[in-house]
């Protein structure tokens, strides 16, 4: 069951976006240009807290190289929001172990029925592909 992204809104897209492009941008080799791009599998909201279940398709660019990929990952990720004032700000971000912790650290990071979803998505991101290279076209073309 996906209740997907009903509860995000353009801007929380775009902060969850920034916060992750800005995470990674000094850890992978340096890039011109950054992207990210995500889908939502749902969100639970608790004491103020928004949880957004997730997986991230981050990638950086050089114009030289075009829509070739210098450096990124492709991970489910949990971020978490709280609203302060006015907006919205991320107080955690979250992503699985890697190696043997991997399925263990899923399972606590993701509701049950989501787990199904983040399995299936595993090496499967046709769909997040598309939109970054619609992306990165639309900045070489700048």
């Amino acid at each position: 069951m996906k209740d997907g992204d009903r509860h995000i809104t353009k801007k929380k897209h775009e902060i969850i976006s920034n916060y992750i492009i800005e995470h990674y941008s000094s850890l992978y080799g340096s890039t011109e240009k950054q992207f990210e791009v995500h889908k939502i599998y749902g969100t639970s909201e608790s004491d103020g807290v928004l949880s957004v279940y997730m997986w991230s398709y981050y990638c950086g660019f050089n114009k030289t190289t075009g829509t070739e990929e210098q450096s990124g990952h492709s991970l489910p990720a949990v971020i978490k929001l709280k609203k302060e004032e006015e907006r919205y700000a991320v107080i955690e971000y979250i992503e699985p172990q890697d190696g043997n912790g991997y399925q263990s650290s899923l399972k606590n990071m993701f509701p049950e029925k989501y787990l199904e979803l983040v399995q299936q998505d595993n090496g499967n991101i046709e769909d997040l592909q598309k939109e970054m290279n619609k992306k990165v076209k639309k900045w070489l073309e700048e």
